[in-house]
C-alpha cells in the first residue's frame, strides 16, 4: 500500500501507557509523512529536571510558575530529537532512571500539566503553520492525553496499546539490554508504576469515543506504522 498523501496541515495524536511503542512508532509516522514528532513525554522529563534543580519536586504550588519560565529548546526532526535545557542538552538524562523515579511528581501535578498542555498546544498550532518545523504540512504527537485534551480535534487520534508483558519486555530492552526475569524485574516498577500514577491524572488505558485502538502486542513495528498510516484521510 502507498503511504498516504499529505496535502494539508495534519494533526495525529498517539496516546497509550508505557511500552506501547508510542515513540517509536510516531517517529516513524511522522517520518514517512514528513510532519514534526512532538513527544510530550520528555517535556514532563524536562520540567522533572528543571523542578529538581530548584527543590521544588515536593512543592506543587510552585511548578506552574518555575514551568512557566522553563528554558526549553526542543527538536521536532524525528530524525534529530534533542532537548536543551539552559543551553545544556539533556537528552540522555532525561531517559535515565533516576529521572524515571520521580518524574510521576510532575506528571501528576495539574498545575504542572496545565502549563504544559498549553506550551504544547502551542507547537502542534505552529506546526500548522507556513512557519513551522514542517512548513505547514504538520505533527504527529504523542503521550497520554494528546487525543482528549492536547490535540482532540486532531484529523488522526489513536490509542496504541498492548499486553502488559509485551510492553515490560520491550522497555526493558530499550533500559536494560536485554528482557529476561531480572530485567523484566527492574522494568516493572517504573512501568507498572508510572501507568497507574499518571491515570488517575489522564485517560490512556482506555479508548474514548473517536479514538481508534491499535494493539501491538502481536505486530512488529512496520505493521503498527501501517495500522496508524491506514488511518489518515485523504
Amino acid at each position: 500500500m502507498e503511504d498516504p498523501e499529505v496535502t494539508e496541515a495534519l494533526v495525529i495524536a498517539i496516546d497509550g501507557p508505557s511500552g506501547s511503542g508510542k515513540s517509536t512508532v510516531s517517529k516513524a509516522v511522522a517520518r514517512q509523512l514528513g510532519l514534526a514528532y512532538l513527544d510530550t513525554g520528555a517535556m514532563y522529563r524536562v520540567a522533572a529536571v528543571w523542578l529538581e534543580r530548584h527543590g521544588a519536586l515536593d512543592r506543587p504550588e510552585l511548578m506552574p510558575g518555575l514551568i512557566d519560565t522553563m528554558p526549553l529548546e526542543l527538536s521536532l526532526d524525528p530524525d534529530d530529537q534533542f532537548f536543551r535545557l539552559e543551553g545544556e542538552d539533556i537528552s540522555a538524562l532525561i531517559r535515565s532512571t533516576t529521572v524515571s523515579t520521580y518524574v510521576s511528581k510532575v506528571s501528576t501535578c495539574l498545575g504542572a500539566r496545565a502549563v504544559l498542555v498549553a506550551r504544547q498546544q502551542a507547537v502542534v498550532a505552529a506546526e500548522q503553520q507556513p512557519g513551522g518545523w514542517s512548513g505547514g504540512r504538520g505533527i504527529v504527537a504523542e503521550g497520554r492525553d494528546i487525543t482528549t485534551v492536547v490535540a482532540p480535534e486532531a484529523a488522526v487520534r489513536v490509542l496504541l496499546t498492548a499486553s502488559e508483558r509485551a510492553r515490560l519486555a520491550r522497555r526493558a530492552l530499550e533500559v536494560h539490554g536485554a528482557a529476561d526475569a531480572a530485567a523484566l524485574a527492574a522494568t516493572a516498577d517504573q512501568v507498572v508504576r508510572r501507568d497507574r500514577d499518571d491515570s488517575t491524572v489522564a485517560q490512556f488505558m482506555e479508548a474514548p469515543a473517536g479514538v481508534t485502538v491499535v494493539d501491538s502486542s502481536a505486530l512488529t513495528i512496520e505493521q503498527t506504522v501501517q495500522a496508524v498510516l491506514d488511518l489518515v484521510p485523504g
